[in-house]
């Protein structure tokens, strides 16, 4: 039960924090621009960077984390970026760029608080897995709230961002009592699952010293699957409307959904895997499934095989079965089987400010060279050639860390043969 609420609250909470940073790219801002690059496309590069340097600075901030006082962080951050939005719709057009840069900062930290609240757990990879595919599903629905309230009640472009986070503001104040109501992890999580710790310096100097390799082939397979979902998530607007669907504003939330579902079963079957290095292992299988699928799934929208809608559908499952798990699962096993004094949110903000100085090049260099190339075209090359890529660095992590374990299990070994 304690799972169940566990997993509910943390998917409900971070939902909700969605609705501040996702819904504003259902608008178009069709012939606003910003010197040559188009408005949209804009104020997208300015929160990514935002996004990313809260990465970078995070990885030592949330690192060291504590649990007192979790509340007051994650209430200010979102009373921040809730109010660039409003900022965004009085002010003058470029100053756009600023609001959604530090609304883009604020939020970069939340994922962290929150992960904080359910790592650690026998059962983390469930809880870990629902309050992940939140990215999924909340993507998706904000992004139908934000396209209901400018059809159906003519809310204007520039003020959608801030009314779609005044439906979740009550909501997410709500969800972030309940959070504030789960208890720590008990002994026997930590006996097996290890004790999380606010790291210090030497803690993360020792890890990087003893995974560092491994860390990195992941870092590179992350960077790959950042970009993808990136595009995906900022211009899936825009690929709705090529293919077709543009007044669909229920689409968002029916596919999206739908992945949520598939994905939720994959990643919380794992927590029956009790033994870590088996998971992890599992894990670095399903990542490499979800590049194949998005892979084949691309070459046959690219040569015409298969329809607009059910590649969108089969790429983000896909993308989603391979991005998801490190979110989620890949470093909680990876902590766990490998006994590390760490937490998760240094490893994960690790990949994550690499993943987004990654997408944020991308975006800059399709915009500045002007392509004259659509979004989805533009995309489905990009998953066809990045799944080969990445298909070959997470064989080349599951190979790697499987060698690690079984050179530190042994040196382990020896040692107490000596004592």
């Amino acid at each position: 039960m304690l799972a169940l609420y566990t997993s509910v609250v943390a998917f409900l909470t971070y939902a909700s924090v969605f609705a501040y940073r996702k819904a504003f790219t259902v608008a178009a801002f069709d012939g606003m621009h910003i010197g040559t690059f188009s408005y949209q496309t804009m104020l997208i590069i300015s929160q990514v960077i935002g996004y990313m340097l809260s990465k970078f600075y995070g990885i030592l901030f949330i690192s060291s984390l504590r649990r007192s006082g979790r509340w007051i962080t994650v209430s200010a951050l979102v009373g921040v970026s809730w109010l660039c939005l409003l900022l965004f719709a009085v002010t003058p057009d470029w100053f756009g760029l600023v609001c959604f840069f530090i609304n883009g900062f604020m939020l970069g930290f939340l994922w962290g608080v929150i992960f904080s609240y359910v790592e650690g757990r026998r059962t983390t990879d469930l809880t870990g897995s629902v309050m992940a595919v939140s990215f999924i599903f909340a993507g998706g629905f904000s992004r139908s709230v934000g396209k209901w309230l400018m059809m159906e009640h003519a809310v204007p472009e520039k003020w959608m961002p801030f009314m779609t986070g005044a439906v979740f503001a009550l909501p997410l104040a709500f969800f972030l009592f309940l959070m504030e109501r789960i208890p720590p992890p008990d002994a026997r999580d930590e006996e097996e699952r290890t004790r999380r710790i606010p790291m210090k310096r030497q803690n993360r100097k020792e890890l990087m010293q003893a995974l560092g390799t491994g860390i990195l082939l992941v870092t590179i397979t992350y960077v790959l699957l950042t970009i993808l979902r990136d595009i995906r998530d900022n211009y899936m607007a825009n690929m709705w409307r090529e293919l077709g669907y543009g007044s669909n504003y229920a689409i968002f939330t029916r596919t999206e959904t739908i992945t949520s579902i598939v994905v939720l079963l994959m990643m919380g079957s794992l927590v029956l895997v009790r033994r870590n290095m088996l998971a992890l292992r599992l894990v670095h299988m399903l990542i490499l499934a979800g590049f194949l699928l998005g892979g084949v799934s691309s070459a046959l929208f690219i040569t015409g095989q298969m329809a607009g809608a059910t590649w969108m559908q089969l790429t983000g499952l896909g993308l989603y079965m391979a991005y998801i798990p490190f979110n989620s699962i890949f470093f909680e096993r990876l902590i766990a089987s490998f006994r590390m004094a760490a937490n998760v949110g240094f490893l994960m903000y690790i990949t994550d400010a690499f993943g987004y100085l990654g997408s944020v090049i991308l975006m800059v260099t399709k915009e500045s060279m002007k392509f004259d190339i659509s979004w989805s075209n533009y995309f489905a090359w990009g998953v066809a050639l990045f799944s080969v890529v990445g298909s070959l660095t997470i064989v080349s992590s599951l190979s790697w860390f499987s060698r690690r374990h079984k050179v530190l299990e042994g040196e382990a070994v020896a040692v107490n043969d000596a004592t």
